[in-house]
């Protein structure tokens, strides 16, 4: 009897529409758009270290805001359309100009006619098809194309994306404050970090200005730069700070031993990715976390420096890493080192939602990187803004962006 109920009940469930047919790639098209924005000049162009600045003639002289009268310039941004044969379409931008050379040079002809909805296959064979794939642009590329098709896929379904993944694992997701291009003075670091705090950005990153080119008092500068910020913010904020591949291994360590009392919450990108051997040094030599990724190009780069001991934060970045296919699987690997993973703030829409649909264990937080944001998603309805550090996940299909007609004074496909 309890057996022919179970039968009954399982008949009585309710059934759901035909699966979708196949979403058949009709049109890759790349277009650019221009407009008219108005910014401050020498304003928050605070430069950064980079590796290059250990030659004398290409270190910038020390940085100070020189604000001027607000003007308007010219602003520009690619975004990529896909479109089907049932008349499905993505949409996902701003791209890399670097990434739409490569889509419309050899992966636009590649995809027409494949399944728009076969995600993975497609990821697959993109990746197969060109020796040169595993990183760089053909990977940035592969990412593009597969961030819109994520995007086609929430609107085929009438679901935000992080839907898809399987979350949402929390209603809003807390952002950190990526200080790149304000300025280090002490004086205007220390307001804005207390600034920043009132707004309710309980994570700060700050990017040091000077490295091994800048000798001793570069070392001094640095570590001073850590304790000004920890004054003007307490205890209660996490501050994290990013050198760019711009520090020598010796220059991280005599630092890292200095700012330990100060409980930074990591050291970013301390050295080129190629330098594994230095990343598993510098985690060694301190208990100041060490973070890297932006670089990684795939789920194989994270496990070898994962696998090393070398980090203990991944940054992988949806945007240039494969895509938010690869990222979520590069998520599931860091899982099992109980790596956290941070994606790099180059852009929002992939990284919210991949965030979103993951454990706040492995996904704690987005970056929002405060003075590119202001400008970087101008031609969009619905732009992604924290309040009070945090951002609403949106309910839109798909990554729910859209184009305001009223902000473009061009429109134009794009040429290589």
């Amino acid at each position: 009897m309890q057996r022919r109920k179970f039968l009954t009940s399982l008949t009585a469930l309710p059934v759901l529409a035909a699966p979708p047919k196949p979403h058949k790639i009709t049109a890759v098209e790349l277009v650019r758009l221009s407009g008219r924005y108005t910014s401050t000049p020498g304003l928050d162009n605070q430069f950064q270290v980079q590796p290059n600045h250990i030659y004398d003639e290409l270190r910038p002289k020390p940085y100070r805001d020189n604000p001027r009268e607000p003007r308007e310039s010219g602003i520009n941004a690619i975004y990529l359309t896909i479109k089907t044969d049932q008349g499905s379409e993505g949409l996902y931008g701003p791209i890399d100009r670097e990434a739409a050379i490569v889509i419309e040079t050899q992966l636009k002809s590649f995809i027409l006619g494949k399944d728009a909805l076969a995600g993975e296959t497609l990821w697959d064979q993109m990746y197969r098809s060109n020796r040169h794939a595993r990183s760089s642009h053909p990977m940035m590329a592969i990412s593009a194309i597969d961030n819109c098709l994520w995007d086609l896929r929430g609107r085929v379904f009438n679901a935000p994306v992080y839907r898809l993944l399987g979350g949402p694992t929390r209603a809003s997701v807390e952002a950190y404050g990526s200080c790149l291009g304000f300025s280090i003075e002490p004086v205007a670091a220390a307001k804005k970090a207390a600034d920043l705090k009132q707004q309710g950005f309980r994570y700060q990153k700050w990017f040091m200005a000077y490295g091994p080119g800048d000798g001793a008092e570069g070392l001094r500068k640095s570590v001073e730069l850590v304790r000004i910020l920890r004054d003007a913010v307490g205890d209660d904020v996490h501050l994290m700070f990013d050198a760019y591949s711009g520090w020598s291994l010796d220059f991280a360590i005599a630092w890292a031993k200095q700012v330990e009392k100060y409980n930074p919450r990591w050291i970013e990108e301390a050295f080129p990715v190629d330098k594994l051997e230095a990343f598993v040094a510098l985690r060694k030599a301190t208990s100041v976390p060490v973070a890297t990724g932006e670089h990684f190009y795939g789920r194989w780069e994270a496990k070898r420096f994962l696998e090393a001991g070398a980090i203990s934060v991944v940054q992988s970045d949806p945007e240039w890493c494969g895509g938010l296919s690869e990222f979520i699987k590069t998520c599931n690997i860091a899982s099992l080192y109980d790596a956290q993973v941070l994606p790099h703030g180059h852009s929002l829409h992939a990284a919210l939602h991949a965030v979103a649909s993951q454990s706040p264990a492995t996904c704690p937080l987005v970056e929002y990187l405060i003075t590119k944001m202001r400008s970087y998603y101008f031609f969009e309805k619905y732009q992604l803004t924290p309040v009070n550090g945090r951002i609403e996940l949106p309910d839109r299909p798909g990554f729910g962006i859209e184009i305001d007609a009223a902000k473009v004074t061009a429109r134009e496909p794009f040429k290589v």
